[in-house]
């Protein structure tokens, strides 16, 4: 998980959303290191799914707008936080995920959740923007979108180790509650028993 977080300093992604969000950079590094696993792990189970598995993911990043999200995050204005949602709602599925992961992150960093909200969809378009220009980028030689992105989903949580801890970081362990290594299925299970609240 630190790889990411690294990957996503390099870019300037974390200083242009901290920038966003009027904080100093070690807090939407904290924020973002809290708020990784679950959205890596939405990623993941996008990728594992029916639909097409990895070409499927592919597909729907391009249609999402691909790389242009890093770009828009990038992008010296404020990115649209409605496309970050839109995104949270292909691998979340429902506000009600969105809201659990970030007070989940909230009681596990002492942020803000409101801060931590805020902050989701903004990271899920970093994160979706970059894979998809790494997978466009390294397309041709590796069979493929889809091979592509399974090499960076791979590399992103630390080489797709099957611990719940392997590269995920303690949150994704904490959350992960039936030890399958992908925290998001018990975290969609907390948000049906909130009932939306």
């Amino acid at each position: 998980m630190t790889d990411l977080v690294s990957t996503l300093q390099q870019t300037g992604a974390l200083s242009s959303i901290a920038r966003q969000l009027g904080v100093d950079e070690a807090t939407a590094t904290r924020g973002a290191g809290a708020l990784l696993p679950a959205i890596l792990g939405g990623f993941k189970k996008q990728a594992g799914g029916g639909a097409g598995g990895l070409d499927g993911l592919a597909g729907m990043l391009g249609g999402l707008g691909g790389g242009g999200l890093l770009d828009a995050v990038l992008s010296s204005g404020d990115a649209p936080a409605g496309r970050g949602n839109d995104v949270l709602g292909q691998i979340f599925g429902s506000k009600e995920v969105s809201r659990t992961v970030a007070g989940q992150a909230a009681g596990a960093t002492g942020l803000d959740s409101g801060l931590l909200k805020q902050m989701l969809p903004l990271l899920a378009m970093a994160v979706a923007g970059y894979m998809a220009k790494q997978g466009a980028g390294a397309g041709a030689k590796s069979g493929g979108l889809g091979g592509m992105l399974g090499q960076v989903l791979g590399g992103l949580t630390g080489g797709g180790k099957a611990a719940p801890q392997g590269g995920l970081g303690g949150l994704a362990s904490m959350l992960d509650l039936n030890g399958d290594g992908n925290p998001l299925d018990d975290i969609i299970g907390m948000a049906g028993k909130l009932g939306g609240r």
